[in-house]
């Protein structure tokens, strides 16, 4: 299976909440303490230079301060937002071994409509009640042939992360259920923009 892009999920996320050129980009990365994006600023750089050639972003403006370099600003287009949500929905169903996906998904979560988060976290809770079933089943099958419970360790520490997990992902839909839990006024204000219900 192909690795997502984390980086440039990072800056298609940020990118939809307000238009930023790359410097802003890294220093928002590393205030929010996003630190599943590795190899800045070249990574950064490459992903803008990527996403711009594809179309899913696009310059709006060039700036210079003082005797700086110029900044290219760049915003997201619909096709960039449409991109966004289908690859954080892809990382918020599906499980996976390698954890860091699931960290950079729950942590630009709010891209995603309240509803379309729940959905992909539901379906998220079906695969891993799935998952925690086959290691079960697993388990008992090689102890059933003999197999000592220290060789069955690993797939315990398995199961045992994907129980915790599952346990995890309940807890926040819950709260998304309850309504404890929406981000949509918490985001537009961070983005500058008017809240719903205000003028």
């Amino acid at each position: 299976m192909q690795r997502p892009d984390l980086v440039a999920l990072t800056v298609l996320a940020l990118l939809n909440l307000r238009p930023a050129h790359a410097y802003e980009l890294q220093r928002q990365i590393a205030d929010t303490h996003k630190d599943y994006v590795t190899g800045l600023p070249r990574s950064l750089y490459h992903a803008v230079e990527r996403l711009a050639g594809d179309e899913l972003i696009v310059p709006v403006e060039t700036t210079r301060e003082g005797r700086r370099p110029e900044r290219t600003v760049y915003e997201i287009t619909d096709e960039g937002r449409r991109d966004l949500a289908s690859r954080l929905r892809r990382l918020l169903e599906q499980p996976d071994g390698d954890r860091t996906g699931l960290v950079a998904a729950v942590s630009l979560i709010g891209a995603l409509p309240v509803r379309e988060a729940a959905r992909a976290l539901r379906h998220r809770t079906a695969d891993l009640e799935s998952r925690i079933s086959g290691w079960t089943a697993h388990m008992r099958a090689l102890t059933d042939n003999g197999l000592p419970e220290v060789l069955l360790l690993k797939l315990d520490y398995q199961r045992a992360l994907d129980t915790a997990e599952l346990d995890w992902v309940r807890g926040v839909l819950q709260r998304l259920d309850a309504g404890t839990l929406d981000w949509t006024d918490d985001l537009r204000r961070a983005a500058h923009l008017p809240t719903e219900g205000s003028s």
